[in-house]
């Protein structure tokens, strides 16, 4: 391939690339985020009441959020990691961290 074309390729494919996520509505955004919500929500079940900080567009593959709340049963704010795949709408949810240790405890 000739080398002078490589730069030129390589930007109108970046330019495609970005302009993919701008082609989104709104709405499907929306959708997504309460959907990714709802299911990490429902996957959290150490948590007592756990609410859900959701990453607004994730990554390419998968939804993003990080779910907080009370552990049953015990004291403290512990945090999961949960992960979305957007093509399966499945959730995967991760072990519990300690909210401390992330820093999301109020400085006393």
């Amino acid at each position: 391939m000739n080398r002078n074309i490589i730069q030129p390729l390589t930007a109108a494919m970046l330019l495609c690339l970005a302009g993919a996520a701008h082609a989104s509505s709104d709405d499907a955004w929306k959708q997504l985020a309460a959907d990714v919500e709802a299911k990490c929500k429902k996957a959290a079940v150490t948590i007592e009441k756990p609410s859900a900080t959701v990453d607004p567009f994730g990554s390419s593959h998968y939804g993003l959020a990080l779910v907080t709340g009370k552990p049953k049963g015990a004291k403290g704010l512990i945090a999961q990691i949960c992960v979305y795949d957007k093509q399966k709408k499945t959730v995967e949810i991760g072990s519990e961290l300690d909210a401390k240790q992330l820093g999301l405890m109020p400085a006393k």
